[in-house]
């Protein structure tokens, strides 16, 4: 167990110290006397001394940046000539089996003890890299939340393989949460599961295999990884202006590509020859991507009998998984955020098939924030079409902090409550 406070480094008293050391910032989360909060973070794409910063509102960038909105000292942060103060963090390393596998994982608590205080399993999206030590398990633990990170299995101090199995994901999720409760007996109210994109699949899931008083999910997707790569594909041609002509096209690309991808690359190479034949002398398919079909559709069929499982079929991905069948299950109370320009994970099959839910009487409450990209980001579109992310949209955090702890009220941002009751 270890206390996490932040404060400056101490070069800053060393005679001839340069400038930079007196400025210099540490890992920590810091509060304004409002409640408001920024967390800073090691990244790997910051060159040191610089961490990563994260506002409540979104606002984020390196602290070395020359227009930073903060400043370190002694006690803490400044942010416009207010004084922030760090939070000591109860930290607790945790170890814990999941089907033969020993993970490796962080309880974070705010300071304190309430019994009251709701807990918090963290589910990763498709991502390798660690969670613990990373923004959003602090983000969340700043907001009064108790907060159980952990790494996926096969990556950082997890062993096991990677994979992208969402049935043993929601496993390890499940026992996640178990050792999470055991840990923080005595000091938490109730608990559950936040997931982000890939999340959304293993979070619900995970909440059919163990106690959950809730489940929340931001940008992810209530359809199958084949629906999302169609959806993926008619959103480039839409943004590309290319008509129902090329929807079509690329809907039947995706149909050829599934039937492969189901059947092991054995079956499915007629069809994916006759789309060959029709995108042949159109000059817009080599810039189609998709999740997966834009490069089985541009690899050779006998480099796709040869290789095309151990390329894109090697990690275990249920391809035709059902994930209203599992919300179906789920008697949970949901949040479920929507990114309402998502490209990676488009959201009109899963704007649907949530709506349907909570209209057939599940708890379910869903939001939408206009003018995001995945991950919530606000972004500009460049020249080329591509966007660059600038920010998380206002109020995202904050939302998912409020209704954790059962009591959101809004207006959060520019979003849109789906389901007002």
């Amino acid at each position: 167990m270890r206390i996490f406070a932040s404060t400056l480094l101490l070069l800053a008293a060393i005679p001839g110290a340069p400038a930079l050391a007196q400025s210099a910032c540490l890992p920590g989360a810091y509060a304004a006397p409002d409640g408001d909060f920024v967390v800073l973070v090691e990244l790997p794409t910051i060159p040191a001394p610089g961490l990563r910063y994260l506002f409540r509102d979104g606002r984020r960038g390196a602290t070395s940046d020359a227009n930073a909105p903060l400043a370190c000292n002694a006690d803490g942060v400044t942010v416009k000539g207010a004084a922030w103060q760090p939070i000591a963090f109860r930290e607790t390393p945790a170890n814990f089996d999941s089907a033969g596998t020993r993970m490796t994982g962080m309880l974070i608590e705010p300071p304190g003890v309430d019994p009251k205080r709701p807990l918090v399993v963290m589910v990763h999206g498709s991502e390798r890299s660690s969670p613990i030590g990373g923004l959003y398990g602090y983000a969340m633990a700043a907001q009064g939340i108790s907060v159980f990170v952990y790494d996926k299995r096969g990556t950082g101090g997890s062993d096991g393989e990677y994979t992208q199995n969402f049935e043993l994901l929601g496993a390890d999720a499940a026992k996640a949460l178990d050792t999470a409760r055991g840990m923080a007996a005595g000091r938490y109210g109730r608990a559950g599961f936040f997931g982000g994109s890939q999340g959304g699949w293993v979070a619900p899931l995970a909440a059919t295999r163990t106690k959950a008083d809730f489940v929340a999910v931001g940008f992810g997707l209530v359809a199958s990884p084949i629906e999302e790569d169609r959806e993926q594909m008619i959103s480039e041609v839409r943004a590309a202006g290319l008509g129902k002509d090329a929807e079509s096209l690329v809907t039947r690309l995706s149909q050829a590509t599934a039937s492969l991808l189901l059947s092991d690359f054995r079956t499915g190479y007629d069809a994916l020859d006759a789309v060959r034949r029709e995108m042949a002398d159109k000059p817009w398919p080599a810039k189609i991507e998709g999740e997966y079909s834009g490069a089985i559709a541009r690899m050779p069929n006998e480099e796709l009998r040869r290789i095309g499982a151990a390329r894109f079929d090697n990690l275990e991905l249920i391809w035709d998984y059902d994930a209203v069948a599992a919300l179906r299950k789920l008697d949970t109370p949901l949040l479920w955020v929507l990114a309402g320009e998502d490209r990676e994970a488009p959201i009109e099959t899963t704007r649907g098939a949530l709506l349907g839910l909570a209209k057939d009487g599940k708890p379910f409450d869903v939001y939408l924030f206009p003018d995001t990209d995945h991950g919530m980001f606000e972004y500009r579109t460049n020249a080329d079409g591509s966007r660059s992310a600038t920010r998380i949209t206002d109020g995202y955090l904050k939302l998912l902090g409020d209704w954790i702890k059962g009591k959101a009220r809004g207006p959060y941002g520019r979003s849109e409550n789906l389901t007002p009751r």
